[in-house]
């Protein structure tokens, strides 16, 4: 029973710590060949972020892992007691993890659209596509969100 479940739980934690990306220059398949509309504008400022969230998958993998543990702790009446504490200590572990895990760092863009008016994204940081203040950039937005980009 202990392999069974080891076998089970590895695909649950490897799904849960695969990340979509949220940079400017990376879209989701489910955005391909989806309209978006463009404005041009200058960066006005750029203010680091931490970006956090995630599926919850850290909360429910370490809630089972921990009341299964719980369970093989405990006997008669105490194995209940132990299968209820390992199962919160689990889940608030398997969360804290989580968000260790998930958290990535972002910037959030403040820009003067040409049109009159501010808008403020927040997206991943890219190595790859730095902003400063004064640089042109277009604003992307979509059904998939907004994103900003060169």
């Amino acid at each position: 029973m202990k392999i069974l479940l080891n076998f089970l739980l590895v695909p649950f934690l490897l799904v849960s710590c695969a990340q979509d990306s949220m940079t400017g220059d990376t879209y989701s398949r489910s955005g391909v060949g989806q309209a978006q509309s463009v404005e041009s504008g200058s960066v006005v400022s750029i203010r680091n972020v931490r970006i956090e969230g995630g599926t919850g998958a850290g909360t429910i993998i370490g809630g089972i892992a921990g009341g299964y543990l719980g369970q093989e702790i405990g006997g008669g009446s105490g194995r209940s007691i132990a299968r209820i504490a390992g199962a919160t200590l689990g889940a608030a572990a398997g969360s804290h993890a989580q968000k260790q895990l998930e958290g990535r760092n972002g910037i959030e863009i403040d820009v003067a659209l040409d049109g009159g008016n501010r808008v403020s994204v927040v997206q991943e940081v890219n190595p790859r596509e730095p902003f400063a203040v004064g640089q042109r950039v277009r604003v992307l937005s979509g059904r998939n969100g907004t994103k900003v980009t060169h």
